[in-house]
């Protein structure tokens, strides 16, 4: 597959729309060019007028009034396909957004700015297309990496859901690690457990939303901060070891221990605990 964009100065619009083809066709060879030839049947962007470009009069424009720039509009026709329609909404509004922004009005932004710097100097003998070719690389592997995270997440989310089908007592437990605050922060789960990595097990309480501090029901003041022997003796939980001072985590040698821990935070006296 051949695709053509602008030649001259590059920008993070055209690097990143090149690195999103590139994730989207392997093999993909992009040119760059000042004019489109005659008769031409590949992919165009950023260039020539087309449904990726954005330099003509009545060129697309979000509903909050960012407008299109060749990235955002490629990513509008491919990321849905990569990571869904809620996450590619996710992505444009905090990533493709700022980026498109920026090529559009100049306004700034430090990973534009990075991606100019790459740019041949008014006096290096560099090849600009083969300072192009260096940049879409780094872009290539952010956004594989942003990909990469995404996709984990969802593995994670159908995981946490079938321990979440199996939640006895507000206690969800995991057989390992996983993000879970999506999905348990909306339901009626109040504790979850998993291996630790340091041995053992872990228990965090669940906040009330994703992105906030507030938990359903936290572990008791009195175990804030106590030492591991401390903690044994006010609990009478002979595996507990470890209590944030936050109180939104505890360690324990079992799992038992931490269900048990779990157990007793959802019986101690504080307004949020059931």
């Amino acid at each position: 597959m051949l695709a053509l964009t602008h030649s001259g100065k590059f920008h993070a619009d055209d690097v990143f729309a090149s690195a999103l083809l590139r994730i989207c066709y392997p093999g993909i060879e992009i040119r760059r060019t000042f004019e489109i030839p005659e008769g031409f049947d590949g992919l165009i962007f950023d260039i020539g007028g087309g449904g990726f470009d954005h330099h003509q009069t009545g060129a697309p424009v979000r509903p909050n009034g960012v407008p299109y720039a060749a990235f955002g509009l490629l990513w509008r026709e491919y990321g849905p396909g990569l990571v869904g329609e809620e996450e590619a909404a996710r992505i444009d509004a905090h990533f493709v957004q700022p980026l498109d922004l920026d090529d559009n009005t100049g306004c700034g932004h430090p990973l534009a700015g990075m991606v100019a710097s790459f740019n041949p100097s008014w006096d290096s003998e560099a090849s600009s297309d083969e300072c192009f070719a260096q940049v879409v690389g780094i872009a290539q592997l952010i956004l594989e990496k942003r990909f990469e995270l995404v996709w984990s997440i969802q593995r994670a989310r159908k995981m946490v859901e079938g321990a979440l089908a199996q939640m006895q007592d507000g206690i969800v437990l995991l057989e390992r690690f996983a993000p879970w605050k999506a999905v348990l922060c909306p339901s009626e789960a109040q504790f979850v457990v998993y291996p630790s990595q340091r041995g053992g097990f872990s228990a965090q309480g669940v906040p009330s939303e994703p992105e906030g501090n507030a938990l359903k029901c936290p572990f008791p003041a009195a175990w804030a901060g106590r030492s591991a022997s401390e903690l044994r003796e006010l609990s009478g939980i002979p595996g507990l070891r470890f209590c944030h001072n936050n109180r939104f985590l505890i360690t324990a040698e079992t799992q038992e221990d931490a269900v048990a821990a779990c157990k007793q935070a959802m019986h101690s006296p504080h307004p949020s605990c059931p």
